[in-house]
């Protein structure tokens, strides 16, 4: 009797907690919502550091107070460790982000892909990639350290930052022999001679890259689906796909 009255109280005050505390969250995204309306809240989360809360306001991570007063745009730094909390946890919202963003490798459209095979193939991997972007020009000069990989590029010029880029990817597709063309445009600065005109997926590639929200380049893909985007080391790509092909 005396531990079911124990586990009662117990859950009665877990109750109570768990009350405040999301009444809190609601008034702070409801207070949000009136100074902010056109902001898309994603999350409201108590914190253990100084009663604050996360707020995740279309992908970026601010702090609150309780009664959504003031707003802090900055890092928490834990002095006894010098960790920065706030970094922390950005990588694990990314994280989730990509997990939730993954799909099976075996769906890219490698029917449109410009295939580079180096040694015996065996290791794979994909890149969407601008010919225009400096990002982009030096992962390719890391990948050339590579070896047993397959490397399908796809052409996803970003005409935003890159005008001429769509251009330079037509060209390159409808080259003679696309790797020289690729490589000859990203390692040594050659532009492709083809006018560009062939019938080419480039357009293709640009709608199904929005579909899976690939907003940047170089964005990678790996056999076992892990997604990354930016220009990563080589030692880290290595890494990687040696993970990938234990799977």
């Amino acid at each position: 009797m005396m531990i079911i009255r124990a586990l009662t109280v117990l859950l009665s005050t877990l109750l109570l907690i768990c009350g405040v505390a999301c009444a809190d969250e609601a008034v702070i995204r409801s207070e949000v919502a009136k100074k902010f309306p056109n902001a898309n809240v994603e999350s409201v989360i108590k914190t253990q550091y100084l009663g604050l809360y996360e707020v995740i306001v279309d992908g970026q991570l601010f702090y609150a107070d309780e009664n959504f007063n003031y707003l802090i745009d900055g890092s928490i730094i834990d002095t006894n460790s010098m960790t920065n909390m706030t970094a922390v946890r950005q990588r694990d919202l990314e994280e989730v982000k990509l997990r939730k963003l993954a799909f099976p490798f075996e769906q890219l459209p490698f029917e449109m892909a410009i295939k580079k095979v180096k040694g015996n193939g065996s290791r794979k991997m994909a890149v969407f990639s601008d010919p225009d972007c400096p990002f982009c020009r030096r992962l390719e000069r890391d990948l050339v350290k590579l070896d047993n990989v397959t490397i399908y590029i796809f052409l996803y010029p970003l005409v935003e930052l890159h005008p001429k880029a769509p251009d330079v990817s037509r060209a390159i597709w409808c080259s003679g022999e696309r790797v020289k063309a690729w490589d000859e445009y990203m390692l040594n600065g050659v532009a492709p001679k083809a006018a560009g005109t062939c019938a080419n997926p480039v357009d293709k590639l640009v709608e199904f890259g929005k579909s899976k929200r690939i907003t940047g380049t170089p964005t990678i893909f790996f056999a076992d689906g892990k997604r990354v985007p930016g220009a990563i080391p080589v030692a880290q790509i290595e890494e990687i796909l040696a993970k990938a092909q234990i799977r």
